[in-house]
């Protein structure tokens, strides 16, 4: 367990949650959290289960995101409903994980990142809560598509705990489960990337719909096809995962500690010139 613990009482469903994490490879751990309990919640995209614990006097809201066994590759994700389920328990502030390949020779294995731009070349995935229809069309702005401010506690808690972190870095977003090949790595490289995965596009975009404040935290876990010096292999991730995941779970939590739920970011009005985001 991370730090002292107060109890906090649950009175039955009726809990508001001001804190998420949403975990990729290698985070599920709901033992970083104490008093936790399983929930459920029903949104117009589907069912989302989530666990809810405690740290630091702050109820914690965790959804893996590839599943507790991770069961669901990138593509089949249902980003929506995670988002939704999250905004409908009353979370204003996410903290994502992320396991990528670099194409930074800056940014190693093991290193850590923090996102601030991204490239999107998914191409099935469904982008946005604003379909038409009942909900209407919305042009949401992500000129600063992570929150600055959960950005800067990140990077803060980083360098109290005494973890190297890279301050920015921009994400190539693939559609995957497949690895790219060394021709697309070129060209993404080319375009600015930094990163490459297949998990933070569209979660991102709508969090910044739903008017959430949300950063993600990635782990290098390899170089990219083309750089790395042999083929790329999933059981390559899991083992940089399995040496650096205490260090991003001690860095999640440190920077929850730090976020205060009372204070107002712009990320909470991204939709103000449209009434606000609605459940």
């Amino acid at each position: 367990m991370y730090g002292n613990m107060r109890v906090i009482m649950y009175k039955g469903g009726d809990i508001m949650i001001k804190i998420a994490i949403i975990g990729g490879t290698g985070l599920y751990d709901p033992r970083i959290l104490d008093n936790v309990r399983d929930g459920t919640v029903v949104t117009p995209y589907g069912e989302v289960t989530y666990k809810v614990g405690e740290f630091s006097g702050q109820a914690v809201a965790f959804i893996p995101r590839h599943g507790s066994a991770h069961s669901i590759p990138p593509h089949l994700i249902n980003y929506r409903a995670n988002i939704w389920a999250l905004k409908k328990l009353g979370v204003t502030n996410v903290i994502a994980s992320t396991a990528v390949g670099s194409l930074n020779p800056k940014m190693g294995g093991g290193d850590f990142v923090l996102v601030d731009q991204f490239l999107d070349f998914t191409k099935s995935r469904v982008a946005t809560f604003y379909d038409g229809g009942d909900r209407g069309v919305v042009h949401v702005d992500v000129t600063q598509p992570y929150c600055s401010n959960l950005r800067a506690i990140l990077l803060n808690a980083a360098q109290e705990i005494g973890i190297p972190i890279h301050a920015s870095g921009t994400y190539v977003c693939t559609e995957g489960p497949r690895f790219e090949t060394p021709a697309e790595i070129k060209a993404y490289a080319k375009l600015g990337g930094d990163l490459v995965g297949m998990t933070n596009v569209p979660e991102v975009v709508l969090a910044r719909e739903a008017e959430m404040c949300y950063v993600t935290v990635s782990m290098v876990t390899n170089f990219a096809a083309g750089i790395s010096p042999h083929p790329l292999t999933h059981g390559e991730v899991l083992e940089t995962m399995a040496a650096n995941t205490e260090k991003i779970k001690r860095l999640i939590m440190a920077a929850i500690a730090k976020i205060d739920t009372k204070e107002d970011c712009a990320c909470r009005h991204a939709l103000a010139e449209y009434g606000g985001f609605k459940l």
